[in-house]
């Protein structure tokens, strides 16, 4: 069997932020519009009144502090409550391939590779800004690689499953150099009116070089140990935007065209399936969470990260052990662990353990071990 390195890693950070604070301000004025507006049906039952949002509570309720937006005009606008972002004529790049050149060419000098040696790229994210064609072929073009390339969505697991599709791509002969990029674009399907989610993501893009071990540069090597993936459809995460929306216009603009989720029921839900995915990872290849130096997690939620966590190791667990990035990039769907792997890794020492995890919507848990060169 061929062995597998990722051998660099890339980062692409837009350059708006919005905090905590500013969010709060303008969805509490959103509340105080919808209120006077809806006043007699408030007043009679028929809805009920919207009530405030603050800064303490959206970081009590996730870690989040602030998030990166590739575009941050209408999203603090009451009356708009959304990024306003201008169509662009097809001739010119699209904002995710744009977002993905940047982190990909990250990604390509730290692996020391050339992008004329990349013979596959696959874009994996939440959400593509169109169906066809592929994101990742437009970067193709762009970037000026040889080979094949393709999109593939599976919600916040998306890197974690597409490094198991470049891994069997290097195996199978089809591939020798993969690029794995995760251009999230969030914001778009954020609904800002609505309490319990409107801070929840944030825009960023990621890149993996994944290669044959014989062709890598080990500097910023690490090996595939193995790898793991699982589903089990729900609805407790879900958004219906499609196509198939504007075929009802009376539905097409609901909240539902945008994320959602069944919070309580999805923590109650998806952690035991986490922490068994990693004990049966784990029990088949002989390994114990005390093996691995650093657990990179995907960053939804504090709260769950701290869940697994504990679960895993204990109590009093270093917090180097399980980096938390999500409170300077909040939930930036599958590019999460990516983050927490690009951002800490540089201490670690040849023959060392570390694990990337993803998990959310589908449901859907990604885990890869991966072993310092």
């Amino acid at each position: 069997m061929k062995k597998v390195v990722i051998s660099g890693t890339g980062l692409y950070i837009p350059e708006f932020t919005v905090s905590n604070d500013e969010l709060v301000e303008s969805y509490n004025r959103y509340v105080d519009l919808f209120n006077e507006q809806h006043r007699l049906e408030i007043a009679t039952g028929e809805i009920s009144a919207l009530t405030y949002s603050s800064s303490d509570f959206i970081v009590k309720a996730s870690g989040i502090e602030q998030r990166y937006v590739m575009v941050k005009e209408g999203i603090l606008n009451p009356q708009v409550m959304m990024p306003l972002i201008e169509s662009k004529p097809s001739s010119d790049l699209s904002m995710q391939a744009e977002m993905a050149i940047q982190a990909a060419t990250d990604a390509l000098n730290d692996a020391s590779v050339t992008a004329n040696e990349i013979d596959l790229i696959i874009v994996a994210c939440a959400y593509t800004e169109r169906a066809y064609p592929a994101i990742a072929i437009e970067v193709q073009q762009a970037l000026r690689t040889s080979g094949f390339a393709y999109d593939m969505l599976v919600a916040c697991s998306s890197a974690t499953f597409a490094i198991n599709n470049a891994v069997n791509a290097i195996r199978g002969g089809s591939a020798n150099r993969v690029l794995v990029i995760n251009p999230e674009l969030t914001s778009p399907q954020s609904n800002f009116k609505d309490r319990d989610s409107h801070f929840i993501f944030g825009d960023v893009a990621t890149a993996l070089v994944v290669e044959r071990d014989d062709l890598a540069n080990k500097v910023n090597a690490f090996a595939i140990h193995s790898m793991s993936c699982k589903t089990n459809y729900s609805n407790n995460i879900r958004s219906n935007f499609g196509f198939v929306n504007r075929c009802d216009p009376q539905t097409a603009d609901a909240a539902d065209k945008l994320f959602h989720q069944q919070g309580r029921k999805v923590f109650k839900e998806l952690l035991p399936m986490i922490y068994q995915h990693l004990e049966q990872h784990f029990t088949l290849e002989s390994l114990k969470p005390e093996d691995f130096k650093r657990l990179w997690l995907h960053q939804a939620n504090i709260n769950m990260n701290l869940f697994v966590v504990k679960k895993l190791l204990g109590d009093n667990v270093a917090s180097d052990k399980a980096p938390i990035v999500l409170n300077e990039f909040a939930n930036t769907a599958s590019a999460g662990s990516v983050i927490a792997f690009h951002r800490h890794k540089a201490d670690f020492k040849s023959g060392e353990l570390g694990l990337l995890c993803s998990f959310g919507a589908g449901y859907s848990i990604g885990s890869v071990v991966l072993e310092k060169c």
